[in-house]
């Protein structure tokens, strides 16, 4: 039986002693909530935050409103932000993000329902990448959710 994510992620994070957080925007937790279904892991996650709107994202993950004026909250510079924010507030290790349009509205012709950029940061720099679902409101914080996890797992074995 194949293990899930976040169950993998754990494994690693245990054998390595780092610690992780999580900053969410569209997924509105989901990430967090499936880091915490895991029995133990309070041994190497520290928590999240859930950052909806603009000024939750400034007050809580330190992201610069210039940054939001000029890239808008779905981009690779917010996205980077909220990680490396997540990260140093909740002094962890590794940090994932993620900030997308779920959908079915508040899509744009440069940014359509479904686009998702998720962020990394570690000590060792920052990284993001982006999708484009094309589910349901739901699949696509499902598939945010697991891209997100997946993002952490590739850093850990070594696969960015």
């Amino acid at each position: 039986m194949q293990k899930s994510p976040e169950v993998l992620l754990g494994k690693l994070l245990r054998a390595k002693g780092l610690t992780f957080t999580t900053a969410e925007s569209c997924t509105g937790g989901l990430i967090a909530n499936r880091i915490t279904d895991v029995s133990g892991s309070s041994e190497y996650y520290r928590g999240g935050i859930v950052a909806y709107a603009y000024e939750a994202k400034v007050a809580l993950l330190d992201v610069s409103w210039d940054t939001l004026r000029t890239y808008g909250a779905v981009s690779e510079e917010t996205v980077v932000e909220m990680a490396r924010g997540a990260r140093i507030a909740l002094g962890a290790d590794i940090a994932v993000s993620v900030s997308g349009i779920a959908g079915p509205g508040g899509g744009m012709p440069d940014k359509p329902v479904g686009t998702t950029w998720i962020g990394l940061s570690t000590t060792a720099g920052d990284w993001a990448r982006k999708f484009i679902w094309e589910g349901d409101r739901l699949q696509n914080k499902a598939l945010s959710a697991d891209a997100a996890l997946q993002f952490a797992l590739d850093y850990l074995e070594g696969n960015l």
